[in-house]
């Protein structure tokens, strides 16, 4: 229950304590900062990318995909690589990947196009007539209700997002995140892979900027910036107020190329702890003695992550970035607290830090300066 009084003066108390003010998202501080007054920063922008929305039935099976990777060349001298893409969801990222493969047209290939992959083509167009049927019998909407535009291009994904692929063109690999997550965790996809529309995509792929996005005051910044959803009331990620509005560290901000930052010493340090801080969650996820790694069947994929047998099967189910979150092993945290130290020093913050003088509150205070004073720049 919120409760207002027009009285002025006096004491303003939030969950029985006393604060100097209440912000219009219902959250005091001690200090004085609204943060709902933060700017987003000209320096975050059209990176940071909600995934695409199928709009119809485009994910196809492993074998099928595979199937269709092996198949001969098509008529226009190319193969289903170009259009048969890996896909991960926010659940994949925080349990166990699952083996998502779906038929990718791109934003603007004519229908024409499209079916000069033979395989491909065929098999979306009978998935969506399929489904169709289904729907109608079902007394449901068909497939894209309202959207007479997306509807007469029903080849393509409904939202393919146009500004994600060119942000992620020439990109090896990319970082991401789920939209909803009890952790906010970060992960690295190969470049080659696509996000649905429950994870971001961060369109970087150097591990300084890896690691202040997984550093305890982006962590802290973006659960106070975000917002909260579902049963469990999670932390939702919301670029636009958590990403787009985050101060970087001066001159190590995302829209500097990794290259002009390679021989700060801050980035080297960053770039050390968040690699390794990777390194041990993936060998933690994919231990060498219970998984075996495939080649795909043909290049331009990742391996595939395979147990060795039944008995790794079942150790690797319970093997997911949220159980290890919710355990926090020593090791664990210890990654951390080198990766928080180092992004720490970067805002030149180190010996507070090491002091514990950087209490929740007065990283959010600090960061909330920071992004007024680039604000007023602008």
């Amino acid at each position: 229950m919120v409760c207002f009084e027009e009285k002025k003066g006096g004491t303003r108390r939030l969950d029985g304590v006393a604060v100097i003010e209440v912000f219009a998202d219902l959250i005091a501080s001690q200090e004085g900062n609204d943060l709902t007054k933060s700017v987003p920063l000209a320096e975050n922008r059209h990176l940071a990318f909600q995934g695409f929305k199928f709009g119809g039935p485009f994910e196809i099976g492993g074998d099928l995909a595979r199937s269709m990777l092996c198949a001969p060349l098509n008529p226009n001298g190319k193969g289903n690589s170009a259009v048969i893409r890996r896909w991960f969801n926010g659940m994949d990222l925080t349990r166990r990947v699952s083996e998502r493969w779906c038929i990718d047209f791109g934003v603007e290939l004519s229908e024409f196009d499209a079916t000069l992959f033979e395989l491909p083509y065929e098999t979306a167009k009978f998935q969506w007539v399929a489904e169709n049927a289904r729907l109608v019998a079902a007394g449901k909407p068909p497939l894209r209700p309202g959207e007479a535009a997306t509807l007469a291009t029903w080849w393509i994904h409904q939202r393919p997002r146009p500004e994600m692929r060119t942000g992620l063109a020439g990109l090896h690999r990319f970082v991401a995140t789920p939209e909803v997550a009890k952790h906010r965790v970060f992960v690295w996809l190969d470049g080659g892979m696509v996000a649905s529309g429950s994870v971001y995509s961060i369109a970087r792929d150097d591990d300084t900027t890896f690691g202040i996005l997984h550093s305890r005051f982006h962590e802290f910044w973006a659960l106070r910036m975000g917002t909260f959803l579902g049963v469990g009331n999670d932390p939702r990620y919301t670029p636009s107020t958590t990403f787009e509005t985050f101060p970087f560290p001066e001159r190590l901000t995302p829209n500097t190329p990794a290259a002009d930052y390679a021989a700060d010493p801050r980035a080297q340090k960053i770039a050390a702890a968040a690699a390794r801080l990777n390194e041990l969650r993936e060998n933690w996820l994919n231990p060498s003695d219970l998984v075996v790694r495939v080649p795909e069947v043909v290049p331009g994929y990742p391996d595939r992550i395979l147990p060795k047998n039944a008995e790794a099967e079942a150790q690797l189910k319970k093997r997911t970035l949220t159980n290890l979150y919710n355990a926090r092993p020593a090791w664990l945290d210890h990654a951390h607290k080198a990766l928080d130290e180092a992004v720490a020093e970067a805002y030149g913050w180190g010996d507070d830090w090491r002091a514990g003088k950087l209490t929740d509150d007065e990283i959010l205070a600090r960061l909330f300066r920071l992004n007024q004073e680039r604000a007023a720049l602008q």
